[in-house]
């Protein structure tokens, strides 16, 4: 990590959280933020879903909720990046404060509850978004919406032309009773109603599934048959945890949703599952907790093609994205793979 991000981070961590987020991604914006040099590979090139990455780390979900920042962190060195969540109208979310750093926790709680500005505005952003990066946005729901099921379509019509790919979020554990999405007949339902709308979209995208960590076996089990059966191109696995075992910072009783490391192990462990449980045919994205490329790379080793990350930037800013991809590829070296994909779920049974 360079001085200048070392005082950046140190002067942003001085701020009230929710603002910080706010001046960092202005900075990107504006491009004011000092940005790493990518490292590349051929060894890192990484295809599933009919994509190809210049890289296997990329950004989760909720960073750029509103697709502000897409020029700065199409430089930023990551191999993919997700924005949003959008929803079909604009919607302010929960009231502040919603964002909760736990430093001795090395973790964030965050209640923001689909806060956006809505997909048609969102939509005019990712129109002009740089070509030369591999873009998705994250699909969500209003709240108080009559059919909550009908949204996740609605934004894909609206914001899918400018997509590379899109993921279907029911795992949030802000917004009441999204989560029931999950079940078995209301996944389906609703991944069908998404499919039909790919359908008519100019170009027919990847569509990612997003589950939270929160769920029984015989529900992951559940998930996976849907999964296969409607035959999503990819499960990010997993969201933010309810669960809060462990933790010693003062903020560690806020409610809302629980990021960073410590929900590496329990990510990962479902993120085996769901490779057993699909027997390998869904690609799988592994995210919580990443914050050294031995992470990255046991998430590998657990079933994902790909992992995504965000937390980690909060402490060890966008220095962390360069760091793990160079230490992926001292480990796929060190253990004599010539590429990503010759690692994938090697070590899955370590975590069953």
């Amino acid at each position: 990590m360079r001085i200048i991000e070392q005082a950046g981070l140190a002067a942003l961590h001085r701020l009230d959280p929710e603002r910080a987020h706010g001046m960092a991604l202005r900075a990107l914006r504006l491009g004011l933020a000092p940005l790493p040099k990518p490292v590349t590979s051929p060894r890192l090139i990484t295809r599933f879903a009919g994509l190809t990455l210049p890289n296997p780390v990329g950004l989760a979900a909720g960073f750029d909720k509103n697709a502000v920042a897409l020029s700065g962190l199409a430089r930023a060195g990551f191999g993919f990046v997700e924005v949003g969540a959008a929803t079909p109208r604009t919607q302010e979310g929960n009231a502040a404060p919603r964002l909760f750093r736990l430093p001795e926790d090395q973790a964030i709680i965050n209640r923001f509850g689909f806060n956006n500005e809505g997909a048609r505005v969102i939509a005019k952003r990712l129109a002009q978004r740089p070509r030369d990066m591999i873009l998705g946005l994250n699909l969500g729901a209003n709240k108080d919406s009559a059919d909550r099921a009908a949204d996740f379509a609605k934004v894909l019509a609206i914001c899918g032309p400018h997509l590379d790919f899109a993921t279907v979020n029911v795992s949030s554990p802000n917004t009441e009773a999204l989560r029931e999405l999950q079940g078995a007949a209301a996944l389906r339902a609703l991944l069908s109603g998404v499919m039909a709308e790919r359908a008519h979209l100019p170009r027919a995208i990847p569509v990612f599934l997003k589950i939270a960590p929160d769920l029984s076996d015989a529900e992951l089990t559940e998930i996976a048959e849907v999964a296969l059966a409607v035959q999503v191109d990819a499960i990010i696995a997993t969201n933010t945890t309810t669960g809060r075992q462990g933790l010693k910072s003062a903020s560690a009783g806020e409610k809302g949703g629980l990021s960073g490391a410590p929900l590496f192990d329990l990510s990962t462990r479902v993120l085996a599952r769901l490779s057993q449980l699909t027997r390998a045919r869904i690609p799988l994205i592994g995210v919580g907790g990443i914050s050294t490329p031995e992470q990255a790379y046991e998430k590998i080793r657990a079933g994902a093609s790909a992992v995504q990350l965000y937390t980690g930037l909060v402490y060890q800013g966008l220095s962390l994205v360069p760091r793990l991809n160079k230490g992926l590829l001292e480990l796929l070296e060190r253990d004599g793979f010539d590429r990503v994909s010759d690692a994938v779920g090697i070590g899955r049974e370590d975590w069953l």
